[in-house]
């Protein structure tokens, strides 16, 4: 088992930036390709990034490529979430997810990862 806890969020303007993180404690960190997720009132929850367990690889949703940029501190056993240029229609509640399954990062769909975290509330006002 992996335990992961959110932080990071909150009200931001839009064109400004955020940097999520995720920490992680239980089962080694290392072991786990790590995604992030968000759900916006009324929608399903939708792929925002993912990366791979050493970090070597990552993929992201298109609505974020050039925005986005998800890391990982595998000493800090942390994942994170760069947001810069954000808009409106990012506004959701975002996650972040553990796989167990080693698909070099590239797992996209929700039900794929195996743990998650609670997420945290990113408003950004237009």
């Amino acid at each position: 088992h992996v335990q992961l806890v959110e932080s990071g969020g909150g009200l931001v303007q839009a064109g400004g930036s955020l940097r999520l993180s995720c920490a992680a404690s239980g089962r080694t960190f290392s072991y786990y390709d790590m995604g992030w997720f968000r759900q916006a009132p009324g929608k399903e929850r939708e792929f925002v990034a993912s990366i791979s367990r050493s970090g070597g690889n990552t993929y992201y949703t298109d609505s974020v490529k050039g925005r986005f940029t998800v890391s990982r501190d595998n000493a800090k056993n942390t994942v994170y979430l760069q947001m810069n240029s954000l808009k409106h229609e990012d506004t959701a509640v975002y996650y972040c997810a553990a796989d167990s399954l080693n698909t070099y990062g590239s797992t996209r769909y929700a039900s794929g990862y195996d743990y998650w975290g609670q997420g945290t509330q990113v408003t950004v006002s237009s």
